[in-house]
């Protein structure tokens, strides 16, 4: 249970369902209520269905009070978690805690991926700073709350229900990628993480979770081909993982990926660079594997 709330708050007269319970007497009482029967966040759209006869001013005044007192959290815009009483002292709340809540909210199809991903698979031994989401559009503005910052990453593809799975958390299940999945996008959105190297790290510990035996025409469909390229030829060749690229090379092929010459970096200089026939892959950038 969260801080217990000093009863200050406006009382209240209204037509919400439970006001017909001692319990609740005004926002505050309302917020317990939901928590105690396993709803941890809402949204300040509810709040004031609830509360009709308070005026807008005074639920965002009364919505401060409780911020400001440490008792809930403004995860997004108009979006807001209780603050278990495990999390009291640090005054935050973890985004794992409340981004499924958040994500039905802002009716989204997502999943938690890159570093905050692979470290359910234990292939980043730091926890990441950012925590990323890739999520279905219309793009969605990065947010940052007390140093929590949330990165969002629009897909504008269909997310494949296949490729992610439900992470059992202290608020209920979250999506994050599975491990094939995180390893593309690894490639994908390498600029998010720090660059090239830093994503062959952590795919390089993230194989011995890889099956890339189980890909199918979902997974090509949604990763792009030049992604495919580029981890096919890192796998091979600078990850020590034959078997697994071949076996990547092969599914490629059958389910007709179309293999185009292109950089291994982008915005790299291509003049003169060697060229590997197999994945087509320009070898302007030199793989230097981080420390863990």
């Amino acid at each position: 249970m969260f801080a217990i709330i000093q009863k200050k708050i406006v009382p209240l007269q209204t037509n919400y369902l439970y006001m017909k319970n001692a319990e609740i007497k005004n926002i505050d009482d309302w917020i317990i209520y939901r928590y105690k029967r396993g709803t941890a966040t809402f949204s300040r759209h509810e709040l004031v269905a609830d509360f009709s006869d308070l005026s807008e001013q005074t639920v965002k005044n009364n919505l401060n009070l409780l911020v400001n007192k440490g008792q809930i959290f403004p995860v997004f815009k108009g979006f807001y978690s209780v603050i278990p009483i495990s999390y009291a002292l640090m005054g935050i709340v973890p985004p794992e805690f409340y981004i499924d809540d958040l994500m039905k909210h802002l009716n989204r199809e997502y999943y938690v991926g890159l570093l905050n991903a692979a470290t359910h698979y234990a292939a980043a031994h730091q926890k990441p700073q950012i925590f990323s989401v890739i999520a279905s559009l219309p793009t969605l503005r990065d947010t940052t709350k007390r140093n929590i910052k949330i990165n969002f990453i629009a897909t504008r593809k269909a997310i494949p229900p296949k490729w992610r799975k439900a992470i059992r958390g202290e608020n209920g299940d979250f999506w994050i990628s599975k491990p094939e999945l995180t390893a593309a996008d690894l490639i994908t959105f390498q600029k998010e993480i720090g660059g090239l190297n830093r994503a062959c790290t952590v795919i390089y510990e993230l194989m011995e979770t890889v099956k890339f035996g189980k890909l199918d025409k979902t997974f090509f469909e949604y990763v792009p081909t030049s992604t495919i390229q580029r981890l096919g030829y890192l796998l091979e060749n600078e990850l020590e993982q034959q078997q697994q690229a071949d076996i990547l090379f092969s599914k490629a092929k059958t389910y007709n990926c179309k293999f185009q010459k292109l950089p291994l970096k982008n915005n790299n200089s291509v003049e003169n660079c060697k060229i590997n026939a197999k994945w087509k892959i320009i070898i302007n950038e030199a793989i230097e594997i981080d420390e863990l």
